[in-house]
């Protein structure tokens, strides 16, 4: 059965109203079984949320609350700071992009869904990455 990891950008669109397209397929994604995110691409979220979407903090709270609910949220520890630099001498990704792959290997996603990476880039032979936009 496969696991889906959720990159910060893709939970941004399934809020956010301004390209309804990306919005439900967003929405599609998240919606799906066995899908999880990390507390990264929570804070991640609450940030922009607040910066660029100017969205009250307890707008985002009940966001919070309700994306809790639906999808799995886990955390990372020291060993997926240690695997999220060891990619980023192999791959070449920024260190957060690396922290999420990491993220995503340790619970053995298979697929992760984002707009930020190359699309359909197979890591470690166990992730791929996908936009689910294209």
């Amino acid at each position: 059965m496969n696991k889906y990891f959720i990159d910060t950008n893709v939970l941004i669109y399934a809020y956010s109203n301004d390209e309804p397209e990306k919005n439900e397929k967003a929405n599609e994604v998240i919606f799906t079984d066995n899908t999880l995110i990390s507390l990264q691409v929570i804070n991640e979220f609450s940030n922009t949320c607040l910066r660029k979407l100017k969205i009250t903090p307890q707008k985002i709270i009940s966001s919070l609350e309700e994306i809790s609910n639906i999808i799995k949220v886990t955390a990372f520890t020291h060993s997926t700071q240690i695997k999220a630099l060891q990619l980023i001498n192999k791959y070449n990704f920024s260190y957060y992009d690396s922290l999420i792959i990491a993220t995503a290997i340790e619970n053995a996603c298979t697929i992760l869904y984002s707009e930020d990476m190359q699309h359909k880039q197979k890591i470690e032979n166990q992730l791929t990455i996908l936009n689910p936009f294209i």
